[in-house]
């Protein structure tokens, strides 16, 4: 598999990027159609973001694990591991950002990727332009958690918010942890920013849009089945640890609130 860190480079071992200056971010695709891997790869180094290639999941894992990009991009339908198993296995170890790329009548994939954990998808065909907008609002909430976490953990004199404490829920935006009746609850970024508009004000209904805005903070087009697949994500996760939760309740027609007991 070649690397493509950068634009027409010699070869190189997937996960090894070529030498060149620092780049911003790094990027890991992961298709087997090496048509998209080249055309992606290409118009994401032009942007600036260096990236790794990789034609099937299985391939894609271990270096996923060992050497984490900043973000992935990860098709459905590839063969030895798909992308949903490639999802499952990384989501036991890892909180990697990912994007979904599915098939365009693949409903029942998107809304399974959701559940399991991705951050986002985009249908083939994709243009390229969506894909960056997708990717730079990921990498946005991701690096607004990355420095409150760092500030944090240096005990910068600067404010740091507030945890927010409703009953039995703990979350601490500074550190990105939160807890239920004292048990960890392993959040994704999009995750969290979900919980933490609903937990700031109990009682107060938000709307789809609402969240979408919370979540993603610009002008990206989400449509309502990511805002429903991230709440039945979230519930589930809580659910883990105490199999009663039901702090998160839906107002059919309204949106979504959260319940402090």
């Amino acid at each position: 598999m070649q690397n493509a860190s950068a634009p027409h480079s010699a070869a190189q071992p997937a996960g090894q990027p070529v030498a060149q200056d620092q780049p911003r971010r790094t990027i890991a695709l992961v298709d087997d159609d090496r048509n998209i891997l080249t055309t992606v790869s290409i118009a994401l180094q032009t942007e600036g973001f260096a990236t790794r290639l990789y034609t099937d999941g299985d391939n894609a894992l271990k270096a996923l694990l060992d050497n984490p990009p900043d973000l992935a991009v990860c098709d459905i339908k590839m063969p030895r591991m798909d992308g949903l198993e490639l999802l499952r296995r990384l989501r036991e170890q890892s909180d990697l950002p990912v994007i979904f790329l599915t098939s365009k009548d693949d409903e029942a994939d998107e809304a399974l990727g959701l559940a399991m954990g991705a951050d986002d998808y985009i249908a083939k065909p994709f243009s390229q332009r969506l894909l960056l907008a997708r990717i730079r609002a990921i990498l946005r909430r991701s690096e607004i958690v990355r420095r409150d976490i760092v500030a944090a953990d240096a005990e910068a004199p600067e404010a740091l918010p507030d945890p927010i404490r409703r009953g039995r829920l703990v979350m601490d935006p500074a550190r990105h942890v939160v807890t239920w009746n004292d048990k960890l609850v392993s959040l994704t970024v999009t995750e969290f920013l979900i919980l933490e508009a609903l937990a700031v004000r109990p009682g107060v209904v938000r709307t789809r849009d609402q969240l979408m805005n919370a979540a993603y903070h610009d002008d990206v087009f989400v449509d309502d089945r990511t805002i429903d697949s991230h709440i039945k994500r979230l519930r589930r996760k809580f659910r883990t640890v105490d199999s009663q939760f039901s702090a998160i309740e839906t107002l059919y027609g309204a949106g979504y609130s959260y319940s402090e007991e």
